[in-house]
């Protein structure tokens, strides 16, 4: 089904918390890259994710943020607090500085949490495929599009498939188009062989630290359009005001009246999620909350609009 690919920043996390019940009920299973160095904020939320019944998949050997060098703190947290439960599955992230042999090492690691692998540079499949070999049938691999051509894929068709597609083209705020294509891949994954794929939500792949004073204030919401075979878009709802760094409340007004003037005119084809009536309630009350929060409600929305569509 759906693999919504999340890295452990604050509002990310979340965002998992929050949603926690609506992954559960449509087993959707977050997949999770811890950034931060400390490790409460996962906690919550992976206690969140299994009180509701739900499960999810922790990267242990980041590329990105804090654990990037070394990934042992998030296998220790794992065995400590997650051992005995089955929703929890350790992530392996498979890139191009890696062997076969590294692989199958960190695999044996974590076989008492259920590995899945993401294949995200990796170099050689096919030994990989050989070595794993009887393990196969009962594993999950998942595959980040860009990193994983269909005949990379191949070599894991006897296992349980999920493809990753980024969707969300960065670019600076000011540069958005109004509208453009995000994904087909909730409509063709099973025409690719897939048992469900996967995208980086309103953020993309791309990883950065932390924003530089906003220019301009973009609010990305994606949308199906049923005109077009259920085709995902994105609408990026840019200030007018690009040339100052200041006044992030002023600009987040400006992008907020579009957001509100296009589902007005009742051809937006967005789905009134719960995240869709929070931002007009924003507009009605003239209230700016941040924009981590505001990056929040757009990622909520991305998951309900899914959650909507795959019924």
């Amino acid at each position: 089904m759906y693999y919504p690919y999340f890295r452990g920043k604050q509002f990310e996390l979340i965002t998992i918390r929050e949603m926690a019940p609506l992954l559960a009920e449509k087993d959707f299973v977050p997949i999770i890259e811890p950034v931060r160095e400390a490790l409460g904020g996962l906690k919550k939320t992976l206690t969140a994710v299994c009180d509701a019944g739900g499960k999810a998949i922790v990267i242990v050997n980041p590329r990105h943020g804090d654990h990037q060098e070394d990934g042992a703190s998030i296998t220790g947290f794992l065995q400590e607090g997650f051992l005995d439960n089955d929703a929890i599955s350790a992530g392996i992230l498979l890139r191009s500085d890696m062997t076969v042999d590294e692989v199958m090492a960190c695999h044996a690691d974590h076989a008492d949490h259920n590995p899945v692998l993401v294949h995200a540079g990796f170099t050689a499949p096919k030994d990989l495929a050989a070595a794993l070999a009887d393990d196969l049938a009962d594993m999950t691999n998942v595959f980040v599009e860009d990193h994983a051509k269909l005949l990379y894929r191949k070599h894991f068709d006897q296992s349980e498939r999920i493809l990753v597609r980024d969707g969300f083209k960065r670019q600076r705020n000011a540069d958005y188009p109004p509208m453009e294509e995000f994904s087909d891949l909730h409509v063709t994954y099973e025409d690719l062989g897939m048992a469900g794929f996967g995208d980086f939500l309103t953020v993309g792949d791309v990883y950065s630290e932390g924003g530089g004073p906003a220019y301009a204030v973009a609010i990305h919401l994606t949308f199906i359009d049923p005109d077009k075979d259920e085709v995902m878009y994105i609408y990026h709802f840019v200030s007018d005001t690009k040339d100052t760094p200041t006044d992030p409340a002023g600009k987040f007004g400006q992008a907020l009246a579009k957001l509100v003037a296009k589902f007005e005119s009742g051809t937006s084809h967005l789905h009134e999620t719960e995240a869709l009536k929070e931002f007009l309630g924003l507009h009605e009350k003239g209230h700016f909350p941040g924009l981590g929060y505001v990056k929040k409600l757009s990622m909520k929305h991305h998951i309900e609009t899914l959650a909507h569509y795959l019924g």
